[in-house]
């Protein structure tokens, strides 16, 4: 693949009457991209600050751009769209760093020094737009993505009496099945990559991991600025803020975007630089993920046969990558083969989500889900060395932390239905006598924390312990 020398972020629009948003970038002028976004419009329409909306799409074009940034990593970066402030800099600097730090890690690329925003002013222009007053009537955006932790967050919201309204990216078989089993209003969104894109990866460039999650805060965030909701609310545990590796000083997140250190930036972003008024946090930040899988079993159980977190279930088909078709992948994944099991059973998702369910259900019912008893299979036994810890690093998937492994793990070790299977055989031996007090470990890991930033007036839907 030719290498290039610059990359330009050229500029972006958006169309009132179809919500077509456009953005386009450059390599060295000689190559152009432009993808699209299409966010439904409400009915009837109604009016909004177009500033506000405007520099939210000059932070989706930002970030956006990392994707086609990353297939040649030029260091010389302009950004023709519009000024940055040196906050705004800093920001997107942080961003494309830390949220491309797998990228970097599994690609042995240098990263210091290699990411340059300019900037041209110190202040951004605000609105005069202030913060909304949220009450219990407020409506609130959920992004879901045909998984559990969406699903508990929608179960959470309802309990104390929010007015929910879905949003997924794509019109993905699963995600219209769990829709359709919530009974609530939905919007779709429509995402078109360029086309040009895949054919520089098939040539050989630059190609990974992307902080995707910080694209579809910034596109959850621009839909309710059109369709006027008072937050967004997303589904990130805890452990979403926990590295994997240290790579040339900096800690390598698979999840960074979903961080409770990205949740932060992105809340300050909105307050200092689009002024918006809406909301944007994780209503689970609090819980593990065996908390999370905990509410699941108990109050969500409908949607066991259904929800899936295995990321394998999902693909680029090659008809679209030819740009045959729109590409609109569900919220951070791709679009599933038909036919295909919901769970792979092979990859360290799916382990890591057997665990959590086998420590509420039966054998019977987890391996009804699953297609087959995970802990029975040998070949699986190195994965879950990997998730309690035992050696190597975290898996690079969205999967829990080994305390949460090990509290999984003690859970259904005390009721003994899994006892004879070779993964709880390994854990009796391998983990269990470093674990000095099992039952503290379990609570501590159900115990949510109180380190968050869960608006005061959304506190209500927390579970009480």
């Amino acid at each position: 693949m030719q290498k290039y020398q610059s990359f330009a972020l050229e500029s972006f629009g958006f169309e009132v009457d179809t919500g077509m948003i456009s953005l386009r970038y450059s390599l060295d002028d000689a190559l152009f991209f432009e993808e699209t976004l299409k966010i439904p419009l409400p009915s009837p329409s109604r009016s909004f600050d177009r500033f506000i909306l405007d520099r939210a799409l000059f932070a989706l074009h930002i970030i956006a751009g990392v994707s086609y940034w990353k297939t040649c990593i030029p260091k010389k970066m302009e950004v023709k769209s519009g000024p940055l402030s040196r906050n705004e800099a800093h920001f997107f600097h942080d961003a494309y760093e830390k949220g491309m730090g797998e990228f970097f890690f599994k690609n042995d690329i240098d990263f210091r020094g290699l990411i340059h925003f300019p900037s041209h002013s110190s202040n951004t222009p605000q609105s005069t737009v202030s913060h909304k007053l949220k009450t219990k009537n407020s409506r609130v955006l959920v992004p879901i993505g045909g998984g559990k932790d969406s699903l508990v967050t929608v179960k959470l919201l309802q309990q104390a009496g929010f007015d929910v309204t879905l949003l997924r990216m794509g019109g993905h078989p699963i995600i219209h099945e769990t829709v359709r089993m919530l009974g609530l209003p939905c919007l779709t969104l429509e995402r078109r990559l360029d086309p040009l894109l895949f054919r520089l990866n098939a040539e050989g460039a630059w190609n990974g991991h992307i902080p995707i999650s910080a694209y579809l805060s910034f596109a959850s965030l621009i839909t309710a600025i059109i369709h006027d909701f008072d937050a967004v609310i997303l589904s990130n545990e805890r452990s979403a803020s926990i590295g994997n590796v240290t790579f040339k000083g900096m800690e390598i997140n698979h999840q960074w975007s979903k961080s409770l250190e990205f949740e932060s930036m992105l809340q300050g972003y909105e307050r200092e630089s689009i002024g918006s008024g809406v909301s944007i946090f994780s209503l689970l930040r609090p819980l593990s993920e065996l908390s999370i899988v905990k509410i699941f079993t108990e109050q969500c159980s409908e949607f066991l046969p259904i929800a899936t977190s295995c990321n394998r279930n999902w693909k680029i088909s090659q008809g679209k990558r030819a740009g045959r078709r729109p590409l609109s992948p569900p919220l951070g994944g791709r679009e599933r083969v038909r036919g295909e099991s919901r769970w792979c059973s092979k990859c360290p998702k799916c382990a890591f989500v057997f665990s959590l369910y086998a420590a509420f259900l039966s054998p019977g019912k987890v391996e009804a889900i699953f297609g087959k008893n995970l802990y029975a299979d040998r070949s699986l036994l190195p994965l879950y060395r990997e998730l309690l810890g035992l050696e190597r690093t975290k898996p690079f998937e969205c999967v829990g932390t080994p305390e949460e492994t090990a509290a999984a793990f003690l859970l259904a070790r005390k009721r003994g239905d899994f006892k004879s299977t070779a993964a709880m055989e390994m854990f009796g031996k391998e983990a269990l006598p470093a674990i000095k007090n099992p039952e503290v470990t379990i609570k501590e890991v159900l115990t949510p924390v109180t380190e968050h930033l869960i608006p005061e007036e959304f506190l209500s839907a927390m579970p009480k312990s």
